[in-house]
C-alpha cells in the first residue's frame, strides 16, 4: 500500500468563483484502448452536450492506454480540430493508471472521467459534479443501483454487480451504492492528496478511491443514472472479478492493520458542523442508547448468575437484594465508562452513590407497581404480574437512563472554566492563540487585538506532526476526564500556538512541483 508524502491535510471545501476565465473548471477525462471506432462519435457528442448545457469552461481530455490501434491519430485529429479536446497517450495500460496519471497532471479544480461507450445518459454529468463546484461534497459518483435510476443491461451483469457491491458492503463495511460505474468526479485538492494513497492501476482503482474515501470521513455524492449497457464491451467479466477480490482483501488488510495514513485526508477542524459547540443540542445520544441497552442486557445476565449463587445458601429476598445491589453498583460502574465515557478516579463515590439513588427510584417502581396490583386484586394471575413487572421495568429502565444522562453523568463543559480550551484569533498574526473559557468572560484580559468576524478555523491534531500538542475534541467526554488530561498536562499550557488554515496552504514536507 502506499505511503506517499502528500500535500498535508485538506483545507475546508469552498464554492469555485463563478468568473473562472482561462483554467477550465472541469477536466472530463476518456481511457480508451482500442476505441478507434468509438472514440470519435464519444468527444464529439460529449463537446455538443457539454457547450449547450455546461456554464463553466471545461475541458476534454482523452487518455489512450497504450492502443495498438489507429486510437492515437484519432485522438490527435480530435485535439486539432476541437479546442477543449486534449490527447495524452500513456505506454502502459490500465484505467486507473491513465485517470491517477491525467488527474495528478490537471490544472482543473473540478475532475471527472466516463467510459467511451457513454453507457450513462449525459443529462446526469451536471448533477454529478454541481455538489463539487458548490462545495458541499469531496466526490460524486453515478449509481446505477439507486432506487430512481433506470438501467438496462442483461440478468448476468446485473447479479454480478449487485453481488460486488455486496461483498464490499460486508466486507469493507462500504455505504456507497456502486462501486464500478464509469461515471465519477473528485475535486482537484481532494485527488492531490488522496491519489498518492491508491495502489490499484486497473478496473479497482474506482473501488479503493472511494473506500478510502469514505474512510477518511470525506462526503461521496450520489446521482442516480439513467444507464443501457454496452453489448460489445471488451471488459474480461472474469479476471476483471478476480482482481477486484484481490484487491479488497488488499485494502482490508491495509485498513485492518492501520497501514494507510487517511489522517492526510482530515478536513479542517471546524469544517464538520458536529465539530461546533452548539449550545441545547444533545451530543451523543444515539451512541449512549446503545450502549446503555448492551450494558443492561450483560447486568441483567451478571443479576441472575448472583441471584442463583445467592439463593443456594439464602432465602430469596436476601438473595435478591444482594444479588440486585452487586448488579447496581456494577451497571453503574460500566455506563460510566462505556455509556457515558467518564475516565479516572475522580468523583466515582458520588458516581456510585448516585447511581443507587437511580436503582432505589426504580426499584421502588417496580415495587410499587406490584404493591397496586396486590391491592387491586387479591390472587392475580402469575401472566398478569409479568405483564405488570415488565411496563414497571420498562419504565424504570427509561426513567434510570433519563436519570444517568441528566444527573449522575451531565455534560458539564459549559460549567467548567479551568479545563475548556477556546481559539482566539490575531487578524496581525497567521497563528492562533488559546485562553480558557473564564477569561472569554472578560475579554479586556484577552488578546489586545479585536476578534477578526471571518477567523480561519484551526487544523485538526495531525498525527504525522508529534511535536504538536495533543488536543481532545471528544465532546461526548465529561469534565472528570478532561479535569484529568488537565492534571498530566496533556492540554498544553494556555499560550500554546495553533497552525492557521488557508485554501491554498501546502505541506512543506512534499516536495512535488506545485501544480
Amino acid at each position: 500500500m502506499r505511503t506517499d508524502s502528500s500535500p498535508g491535510n485538506l483545507p475546508a471545501r469552498e464554492h469555485l468563483p463563478a468568473g473562472s476565465a482561462g483554467t477550465p473548471v472541469l477536466d472530463v477525462v476518456i481511457p480508451v484502448y482500442n476505441e478507434e471506432k468509438d472514440l470519435q462519435p464519444c468527444v464529439v457528442r460529449l463537446h455538443e452536450h457539454l457547450k449547450r448545457t455546461f456554464p463553466y469552461a471545461f475541458r476534454i481530455t482523452v487518455a489512450d492506454n497504450a492502443s495498438t490501434d489507429a486510437t492515437p491519430q484519432v485522438a490527435a485529429r480530435l485535439e486539432s480540430e476541437i479546442p477543449e479536446v486534449r490527447s495524452f497517450r500513456l505506454e502502459q495500460k490500465g484505467r486507473g493508471r491513465a485517470l491517477r496519471t491525467v488527474w495528478s497532471a490537471s490544472d482543473a479544480p473540478i475532475l471527472a472521467y466516463m467510459d467511451v461507450d457513454l453507457s450513462t445518459d449525459l443529462n446526469a454529468l451536471l448533477p454529478l459534479v454541481a455538489p463539487l463546484i458548490s462545495g458541499h461534497s469531496d466526490l460524486a459518483i453515478g449509481s446505477r443501483l439507486a432506487r430512481s435510476s433506470r438501467v438496462v443491461r442483461g440478468a448476468k451483469r446485473e447479479f454480478i454487480s449487485r453481488t460486488y457491491n455486496l461483498i464490499l458492503r460486508g466486507s469493507l463495511q462500504a455505504r456507497f451504492s456502486d462501486a464500478q460505474c464509469g461515471f465519477k468526479a473528485i475535486r482537484r485538492d481532494v485527488a492531490q492528496v488522496l491519489l498518492p494513497l491508491i495502489e490499484d492501476t486497473g478496473w479497482f482503482f474506482d473501488t479503493e478511491m472511494l473506500v478510502l474515501a469514505e474512510r477518511a470521513g470525506l462526503r461521496i455524492h450520489e446521482v442516480p443514472v439513467d444507464w443501457v449497457d454496452d453489448p460489445n464491451s471488451t471488459v474480461h467479466i472474469a479476471k476483471t472479478a478476480t482482481d477486484d477480490l484481490k484487491g479488497v482483501w488488499r485494502v482490508g488488510r491495509a485498513l485492518a492493520t492501520g497501514s494507510l495514513p487517511l489522517d492526510r485526508l482530515a478536513r479542517p477542524f471546524g469544517d464538520d458542523p458536529r465539530d461546533r459547540d452548539l449550545t441545547d443540542v444533545p451530543k451523543g445520544l444515539a451512541r449512549q442508547l446503545v450502549g446503555f441497552c448492551v450494558v443492561g442486557a450483560l447486568s441483567t445476565l451478571f443479576y441472575l448468575l448472583l441471584y442463583s449463587a445467592f439463593r443456594s445458601f439464602s432465602g430469596s429476598q436476601i438473595a435478591n437484594a444482594f444479588a440486585l445491589l452487586v448488579s447496581a453498583v456494577a451497571n453503574t460502574a460500566a455506563n460510566r465508562r462505556l455509556t457515558f465515557g467518564v475516565r479516572g478516579r475522580g468523583s466515582a463515590v458520588r458516581h456510585q452513590a448516585q447511581g443507587l439513588v437511580v436503582f432505589g427510584i426504580g426499584l421502588a417502581l417496580t415495587s410499587g407497581s406490584l404493591a397496586a396490583l396486590n391491592a387491586a386484586t387479591s390472587s392475580p394471575a402469575h401472566s398478569t404480574e409479568l405483564a405488570v413487572l415488565i411496563a414497571a421495568n420498562l419504565a424504570a429502565t427509561v426513567l434510570r437512563f433519563l436519570l444517568f444522562r441528566a444527573w449522575v453523568f451531565p455534560d458539564r463543559r459549559d460549567e467548567t472554566a479551568a479545563s475548556t480550551v477556546v481559539a482566539s484569533h490575531n487578524p496581525a498574526s497567521p497563528t492562533y492563540g488559546t485562553t480558557t473559557a473564564a477569561h472569554q468572560q472578560h475579554p479586556h484580559q484577552q488578546h489586545p487585538h479585536p476578534q477578526h468576524p471571518h477567523t480561519p478555523l484551526p487544523q485538526r491534531p495531525n498525527a504525522t506532526a508529534p511535536q504538536a500538542p495533543y488536543i481532545n475534541y471528544d465532546h461526548n467526554q465529561t469534565d472528570e476526564f478532561r479535569a484529568g488530561e488537565a492534571a498530566d498536562r496533556t492540554w498544553g499550557d494556555a499560550t500554546m500556538q495553533l497552525q492557521a488554515v488557508r485554501p491554498h496552504d501546502h505541506d512543506p514536507r512534499d516536495t512535488r512541483d506545485a501544480r
